[in-house]
């Protein structure tokens, strides 16, 4: 029976190609494509596919900034001074947790020239410097507004079929992939007809699959698809950590400090420092700070574009009145910026107040490891402390220690002992002046460390 649908579909070809050479004795040099057997390769149904089975840079954006092209593995990036060497999508969690750990993570990343990208139709270039890549991205269409469908997919195998109409030569080729299929695409030229051995499956981006059996529906699957999700087209790499019922339950949590605060390019923080948010189901938000005085204004949460949106109205804090995109979400810490010059970044307050016992900071300690998270782009943010059996073991992004020695801790005084490496400045005694469960800040003099559990 297979066979029979597939003489039938060569059938067809045929029929359209004959029909195509008596148009050109008669002097008609259009060609007639029967629809329902076969498209010409450059019709509306054919550029269709082409699209769907663009090859889809956005994976890593974090790195190239671009969701036209992706840098093809393996490559090797230099972040704050550690060289990383970048294997498969995992490793740009890696990225993306270094980024996490720094307030201001901008312009913290460098890629180590030459890499070669892949473009949508899936060739190949080779890029040497900054400058190439930045003109490489200036052609991209960024938001999802590109050419690549997304939203859609075609499920393999299919098996292609070919007439060449000049050369009244046929051919037949099984896909396996959206690279095949695009290159499939790539070797046809004008007077080349397709077919599709029907029926075929697509799969749409919540997992529903659809079955195919002609060009017509085909077409219209891929249309009604192509603009129903988001194709996660730009640079924010950690929108899909969270959802707006997640980012409603963690404000109404905890009051939250304002730690970071800029607008038009311009640091407001010093004036804010201290200042506390506190978020009601109600829908208000009350701000206060050192001095006293409780100023009373409105928040709430949207979906705009598939993202999360936190709008805050005060009549008398106008720094905060914006509607701000949410880009990062923990439980200790809420990022909102919009555009490139303003941006918030809120701090748990749950545990402020709170006692340290050295009980509890050393039970703290021993789970998991640490990160020091001061938010200044410094070495020292990258590494990851172990305290496990009063030991210390200092590992950089690639697992390599770097430093080991041993610590105690006395009355709420925390002593680094025999660290003689990468960390060696920071031998001796730290004072306590908070904690929580995931998270301590220590004083020496005028140096301030703090510290954040990771147990990824």
């Amino acid at each position: 029976m297979k066979k029979f649908f597939k003489s039938l579909l060569y059938t067809g070809l045929l029929v359209t190609a004959f029909t195509f050479i008596a148009c050109q004795a008669d002097g008609d040099d259009t060609p007639i494509v029967d629809n329902e057997t076969n498209v010409a390769a450059n019709s509306t149904t054919a550029q269709l596919i082409k699209r769907t089975v663009s090859n889809d840079g956005s994976f890593d954006n974090i790195i190239d900034g671009s969701s036209c092209f992706n840098i093809r593995f393996p490559y090797t990036v230099e972040v704050g001074g550690v060289e990383i060497t970048v294997n498969s999508k995992e490793d740009l969690k890696l990225i993306e947790k270094i980024f996490d750990a720094i307030e201001d993570d901008s312009d913290l990343l460098d890629i180590i020239f030459p890499i070669t990208v892949t473009l949508a139709d899936f060739a190949e270039v080779t890029v040497n410097n900054i400058e190439e890549l930045r003109e490489l991205a200036a052609n991209c269409i960024e938001g999802g507004g590109d050419e690549d469908i997304e939203c859609v997919d075609i499920v393999y195998p299919v098996t292609m079929f070919t007439f060449n109409i000049n050369s009244q030569q046929t051919g037949t080729v099984t896909v396996n992939s959206d690279r095949e299929m695009r290159l499939f695409f790539a070797g046809l030229g004008e007077q080349d007809l397709v077919g599709i051995d029907f029926p075929i499956e697509l799969e749409a981006f919540d997992g529903t699959k659809i079955s195919i059996n002609d060009y017509e529906s085909l077409a219209d699957t891929i249309n009604r698809f192509k603009d129903v999700c988001d194709e996660d087209d730009d640079d924010d790499y950690n929108d899909d950590d969270f959802t707006k019922e997640r980012l409603d339950s963690l404000l109404v949590e905890c009051p939250w400090w304002v730690k970071d605060l800029r607008r038009d390019n311009i640091a407001q923080t010093a004036q804010y420092e201290a200042f506390k948010l506190e978020f009601a189901t109600d829908g208000t938000v009350t701000a206060s700070g050192p001095a006293g005085g409780v100023i009373t204004g409105t928040w709430e949460t949207q979906i705009t574009d598939w993202r999360v949106v936190l709008t805050l109205a005060f009549e008398d804090l106008v720094d905060f009145n914006l509607t701000w995109f949410v880009y990062e979400i923990d439980e200790s810490k809420i990022k909102l910026f919009k555009g490139d010059g303003n941006r918030i970044i809120l701090e748990s307050a749950c545990d402020s107040g709170k006692e340290c016992t050295d009980a509890e900071i050393t039970s703290s300690l021993s789970e998991c490891v640490w990160v020091v998270a001061n938010g200044q782009g410094t070495f020292l943010e990258y590494l990851k402390w172990d305290f496990t059996n009063m030991n210390i073991h200092v590992r950089n992004p690639n697992e390599t220690v770097v430093d080991e020695g041993n610590w105690s801790i006395d009355q709420g005084v925390l002593s680094f002992n025999d660290l003689s490496l990468e960390v060696a400045n920071y031998i001796g005694e730290w004072t306590v002046i908070s904690c929580a469960e995931d998270r301590f800040e220590i004083k020496r003099g005028e140096e301030l460390l703090v510290f954040e559990r990771n147990c990824d």
